[in-house]
């Protein structure tokens, strides 16, 4: 991204890695060769050392703003939204003459993940140091679990949104992203019943899902003035609403003649699935010089799974949420058990 410094003090050498690898249990990982247990989550290989780096050197500030979700698991609209109703004083989502900036760069660029491109250069001993002369509030992304975020941000008034959605829709999602990205790369793509099983048994890069969902729900009940928990079911049936919500928790109400003027209407078209996919910067650009963007919009549907998951497949994953999650308070009828809960859950963004 923009300029870094070095630090005399290294986040962790190469020889200090090498030796953490080697006395953490490993997988096979889903995109990356393996992925290891490091404090209690499946951490890609690539993303071992930006995340102890963003752990020990990112300074949060009070206005911080953090969205945080598994991977597909409705991040790259979240960030949309999010952006264009913080950012609305400074660029106009009607406005003509001043095309608005999610029009032009995809929302990973304008809100980028810490552990996947701030902190993601490969050059030992190098610290981004622009953080500190970002435009405030800052927005920043992230797939790790809450106990494992930096302590500065634990211990600022930062605020945190996190989205969950249903897990067999978010691991059909994130199965045929990586296969987009393996194959782009031309590596062999994971079968459906192997990654189905890691993903069971809780092995699949930043799970085991039941726990991650749980630590940003559980952190929203404990401090509901610092973590906002969405369900991504929820605000695709209600956007306005819910879009009110967020706008609310992050201390950027709508005033009533933004309401009465169309200003949420605009926002949600904006950010819309149809709208997004179709810009020239989602069709042809790239993520972190990486990945390319056009993997981060499929179908446009929600319920897919159900085109891939067999009788046993439903009932295996749902014994094990109906298990490891408090399904009534979390997922209500969202919840994948029993399963016409889930086939009315009907179309939706799946980006």
């Amino acid at each position: 991204m923009a300029e870094t410094t070095k630090t005399t003090e290294s986040s962790i050498d190469h020889f200090e890695e090498e030796e953490l690898l080697q006395s953490l249990p490993k997988e096979k990982g889903w995109v990356s060769q393996y992925m290891y247990l490091y404090q209690q989550f499946w951490c890609p290989s690539p993303l071992i050392q930006p995340t102890i780096t963003f752990q020990k050197y990112f300074q949060a500030k009070h206005n911080d703003i953090v969205i945080a979700s598994l991977p597909k698991a409705g991040t790259t609209w979240l960030k949309a939204l999010a952006f264009a109703v913080v950012k609305r004083s400074h660029s106009i989502p009607t406005s003509q003459n001043d095309p608005h900036p999610l029009l032009n760069s995809n929302p990973h660029t304008l809100v980028p993940f810490f552990e996947l491109d701030i902190y993601a250069n490969k050059t030992n001993n190098v610290i981004p140091n622009y953080l500190s002369t970002l435009p405030e509030p800052r927005m920043f992304g992230t797939h790790i679990p809450f106990p494992s975020l930096s302590h500065s941000i634990h211990n600022s008034d930062c605020k945190i949104i996190y989205i969950c959605r249903n897990p067999l829709d978010t691991f059909i999602s994130h199965w045929h992203f990586s296969n987009n990205i393996l194959s782009s790369q031309s590596l062999p793509t994971l079968t459906l019943e192997e990654a189905f099983e890691g993903y069971c048994e809780g092995m699949h890069p930043f799970g085991p899902f039941w726990s991650h969902i749980l630590s940003y729900w559980n952190a929203s009940r404990d401090k509901p003035s610092k973590v906002l928990f969405l369900k991504y079911e929820e605000v695709k049936a209600n956007t306005n609403s819910e879009l009110k919500r967020m706008a609310q928790f992050l201390d950027y109400p709508f005033t009533p003649e933004e309401e009465s003027g169309g200003v949420i209407d605009t926002i949600i078209e904006l950010c819309s699935f149809k709208k997004m996919k179709e810009l020239e910067i989602n069709k042809s650009g790239k993520f972190a010089n990486k990945i390319e963007n056009k993997h981060f919009f499929r179908k446009g549907e929600n319920g897919d799974w159900v085109n891939y998951f067999s009788p046993s497949m439903i009932e295996k994953l749902s014994k094990v949420i109906e298990e490891k999650l408090d399904m009534e308070s979390i997922f209500l009828a969202s919840s994948p058990a029993p399963a016409p809960a889930m086939e009315s859950l009907g179309k939706s963004s799946d980006f």
